[in-house]
């Protein structure tokens, strides 16, 4: 199986399944010199971690990371990072009636179809834990970005018909509330409705914003790796998420150029700024130095306990109900994942980008010959 590698300067591979006795990710091209723990990793897997709210599954992974590679007496070494997270709480029986059914709304029949063969116990490598590889890695990249001055935090935007609204955002919030809502009464009010879902047998899906603060200009190239296109391909990558957007996003193809446009100025101290944020902080694919803002739109969890109409694998229609314990909303769990995959792209792009100017090379050569 192809496509489990993500990157360019930076390469990111993940591994696993969702019922196998461990997964985990490879981090390649990561620079050496910069002091890393298991800790640093966990605060991110424990904001992803199953069994810490009434809006998540009930399965119990404590998720911790161990560090196999790529680090020695406590700083990176330059060499592949690699991180082991064990599965220690599946319950594969739950899973027995899907031996030969396709699960609507899963991966299930598109496997099938493609390599004849299928895990069928939580979906093996489609299934929403293999994201916690995903997290690990982008824990890592998160601690270099913070140190380089660079903020990536996401959030939930909406979780169904509840939205998020501009005014009154709390960020500490998104780090406690159930939901990853910044927003205390927009908290509440999508609780309730999760509660409603949840009594149906039914599932909700939402959107997750991150923001980007801090980016330098010039990040990203303009025709294939374009800095959106990156992000986009690495948020869309994420099982659950159907539609990515840039800064307005949709909004701009009704709007007219003279709304659209952002404004530049230059500031008190010189530099170029813009007056309006609408292209989400990339222009030609290359970031501007404003604010990094991208939505990504998931679905709902398609495991549900309503009896659904699905067929076998030897073509019989029949009548399916999902057992086992699964997420009513998958868009809190996500808020990490995603902010973490936009920390690695952005991070892979400020390592291609050092290389983008004849004197940023000649630079180089000289700060290494003067330590010398």
């Amino acid at each position: 199986m192809a496509g489990s590698e993500l990157g360019s300067r930076l390469r990111l591979t993940t591994w696993g399944e969702s019922h196998g006795p461990a997964l985990g990710c490879v981090l390649d091209g990561f620079p050496a010199g910069m002091a890393l723990s298991e800790e640093d990793i966990q605060v991110y897997l424990d904001r992803r971690r199953p069994g810490r709210s009434p809006v998540t599954t009930a399965r119990k992974e404590a998720d911790r990371v161990e560090i196999l590679s790529g680090v020695f007496e406590g700083v990176t070494t330059g060499t592949p990072i690699s991180l082991l997270i064990r599965n220690t709480d599946q319950r594969s029986r739950d899973y027995g009636n899907l031996k030969e059914a396709f699960r609507p709304g899963h991966a299930d029949y598109g496997y099938e179809a493609r390599y004849g063969i299928r895990d069928y116990r939580g979906g093996g490598r489609s299934s929403g834990r293999e994201t916690a590889a995903r997290v690990a890695a982008g824990a890592v990249c998160q601690k270099l970005l913070s140190e380089c001055g660079i903020s990536v935090r996401a959030f939930a935007r909406a979780i169904g018909p509840v939205w998020v609204p501009e005014e009154g955002l709390d960020p500490s919030l998104a780090l406690t509330a159930p939901t990853a809502m910044p927003h205390a009464e927009s908290n509440e009010r999508a609780l309730a409705f999760l509660k409603e879902c949840r009594e149906r047998g039914d599932s909700a899906g939402g959107v997750i914003e991150c923001r980007a603060s801090g980016l330098p200009a010039g990040l990203g190239d303009p025709v294939f790796d374009k800095l959106d296109a990156g992000l986009a391909r690495a948020v869309m990558s994420i099982g659950a998420v159907k539609a990515v957007e840039i800064g307005d996003g949709i909004r701009a193809s009704g709007a007219l150029g003279s709304e659209n446009n952002d404004a530049f100025y230059m500031d008190e101290e010189g530099h170029v700024r813009k007056r309006t944020n609408h292209a989400g902080g990339i222009l030609g694919g290359i970031s501007d130095g404003s604010d990094l803002v991208l939505r990504a739109y998931v679905k709902p969890t398609p495991s549900i306990s309503q009896p659904q109409d699905t067929v076998t694998s030897g073509g019989e229609e029949i009548s399916l109900t999902i057992r086992g314990r699964h997420d009513p909303v998958i868009v809190p769990r996500a808020v990490v994942v995603a902010e973490c995959m936009c920390a690695f792209v952005i991070l892979d792009a400020l390592l291609s980008s050092m290389t983008a100017r004849a004197s940023y090379v000649k630079d180089f050569c000289k700060r290494k010959r003067e330590d010398l």
